[in-house]
């Protein structure tokens, strides 16, 4: 069979179409997203190597952000972020990072994640599928002990972390210690 730019055409139209479809099935599970509802599954493969799972975390408010070193809202966000889970892990917090960056950047990543108190891994080496494309960083989105969305953060304006909003959010979901429902 000579290869012929019509055999070629004929290649590419079915990539780029499963392509478009994956794109619109991601979007489609981002738009799935309800707070009020069981959050869907993520697994965080950590720089060490470790594999958290949202699951593994039941019993704890969970906070899921999504950053990259080279985005400068998430350099401002991930230092205050990182005091209040440190702050409020007695009460059941826990923050899992994802990072966008390539593994190409992990030395970036690796230097950043030291100053951080929650563990980070990278996206492309993690699973967080139904929380659709990541096209907007910082978002976070916050589980409640009982694994249930409470705050989706593709549906706020100012998607950073302030300490008003962390109060606002997260604080109403902690308990007293780590054990208390």
């Amino acid at each position: 069979m000579h290869y012929t730019r019509a055999n070629r055409h004929n290649r590419l139209i079915p990539a780029l179409v499963t392509l478009l479809l994956l794109g619109v099935a991601q979007a489609a599970l981002a738009n799935d997203l309800h707070t009020g509802e069981m959050a869907p599954p993520a697994e965080l493969v950590t720089l060490d190597g470790q594999h958290i799972t949202t699951r593994d975390l039941h019993g704890y408010t969970v906070i899921l952000t999504f950053w990259a070193t080279w985005c400068e809202p998430c350099q401002q966000e991930l230092p205050l972020l990182s005091r209040y889970a440190a702050a409020h892990q007695g009460q059941g917090l826990k923050v899992l990072g994802f990072c966008l960056d390539a593994s190409d950047d992990l030395d970036k990543v690796r230097r950043l994640a030291k100053q951080l108190s929650f563990p980070v891994g990278l996206l492309e080496q993690s699973t967080a599928r139904g929380y659709g494309r990541i096209w907007r960083i910082p978002v976070s989105f916050v589980i409640d002990r009982n694994g249930v969305l409470r705050y989706n953060g593709w549906k706020v304006s100012q998607p950073a972390w302030s300490e008003a909003s962390l109060k606002q959010v997260v604080e109403p979901l902690l308990g007293n210690e780590v054990g208390n429902q």
